[in-house]
């Protein structure tokens, strides 16, 4: 096949798209309120933008499961409850310390080194304090050594269960002090994934876990 010594096209974003992320990130945020009610006319005036697109986004993210309807309201953030954490967290220990069983004996030196590049780059996300990097590095972490273990079907639960795991994340984040915790439990995984060390390594994801559940318990006992 001809290669030409050309620079590819870039997709263009549509508006529908832009308007998507743009309120996605807004949730993460939260520069929308958890208690605040939304309409798609408010959205659209904030956006400066026609309904339509604001229509269609709001529709892909109420499939998601970010947003919920208010009868004769509008809209709202969606709010994730005790026992929906609780069940969140504890399919992704499942998932994820399964994953790292099945990793271990297999795993080589240049996956090892690309988790260490996520951890060097949420490093990086969190001197700018930028918390949407960072929770979308943590999630890429997470989902890498479901990959590298070509557990697909469970790359697949946790997959659905990103967008609610993200506002999870981002309420962890909240407490002081978090976004160093992460940085270290993630090292010391990988650091035990070098070793292969199964026993060590599922304690630590475990414990990671639980600390990120710990975490928000702080936040909403402030």
């Amino acid at each position: 096949m001809i290669s030409l010594n050309v620079n590819p096209i870039e997709k263009v974003k549509t508006t529908k798209e832009i308007v998507y992320d743009e309120i996605k990130n807004a949730i993460f945020n939260g520069n929308i309120k958890r208690d605040q009610i939304i309409t798609e006319t408010i959205l659209a005036q904030s956006l400066n933008t026609s309904r339509t697109p604001v229509r269609e986004a709001v529709g892909d993210l109420l499939k998601d499961g970010l947003l919920v309807s208010v009868p004769r309201k509008g809209l709202k953030v969606r709010e994730i409850t005790p026992s929906e954490k609780n069940q969140i967290i504890f399919l992704r220990i499942s998932i994820e310390t399964e994953g790292l069983k099945k990793v271990i004996p297999f795993i080589t030196p240049n996956q090892i080194q690309l988790l260490r590049e996520i951890i060097e780059l949420q490093r990086e996300a969190m001197l700018n304090n930028n918390r949407i990097e960072f929770i979308e590095l943590d999630q890429k972490f997470h989902r890498k050594i479901i990959f590298f273990a070509e557990q697909h079907l469970l790359g697949d639960i946790l997959l659905n269960l990103y967008d609610l795991s993200r506002l999870i994340g981002h309420q962890a984040l909240a407490k002081s002090g978090r976004m160093e915790e992460v940085i270290e439990e993630h090292m010391q995984i990988v650091e035990a994934l070098k070793l292969m060390n199964v026993n060590q390594a599922t304690e630590l994801m475990e414990k990671h876990l639980l600390k990120t559940k710990e975490s928000i318990a702080i936040v909403e006992g402030k």
